[in-house]
């Protein structure tokens, strides 16, 4: 069984990467065809900074969480900001149409520990020191 090509809407990866932003946005859904339209400008510079600085070899990092995910950035390491620190992302083929930051949470996960001194029944009478 042969594995099958990614498409996204009909069109191979390669074919997509051909295409302007503002071309690409007809492939989209209606609310992220309207942020493309609007900022493909901002979108435009941003890749045309990420691909310089992935020729000279540096890490490209940004707080942009907002810049909607196109062809042209598929197969970068971006890393972005999440309020706290830089989180790294490969960018797939898969992750066409949404943005940088639903890639990077802000939020972590809670870990509970054991109940302390007092906190339980149990523990209730015990002496404190």
């Amino acid at each position: 069984m042969e594995k099958k090509e990614f498409e996204y809407r009909g069109r191979t990866i390669e074919e997509l990467k051909n295409l302007e932003v503002r071309e690409f946005a007809k492939y989209l859904k209606s609310k992220q065809r309207r942020t493309v339209l609007r900022n493909f400008q901002e979108i435009e510079k941003f890749i045309a900074r990420a691909k310089e600085k992935q020729t000279k070899g540096k890490n490209i990092k940004t707080h942009k969480r907002d810049i909607l995910i196109v062809p042209a950035l598929i197969g970068m390491k971006i890393q972005v900001y999440n309020g706290n620190s830089f989180i790294p992302i490969e960018i797939t083929a898969e992750m066409l149409g949404h943005k940088l930051g639903e890639f990077s949470t802000t939020r972590k996960r809670t870990q509970h520990g054991s109940a302390g001194v007092g906190a339980t029944k149990g523990t209730k009478h015990k002496a404190k020191k």
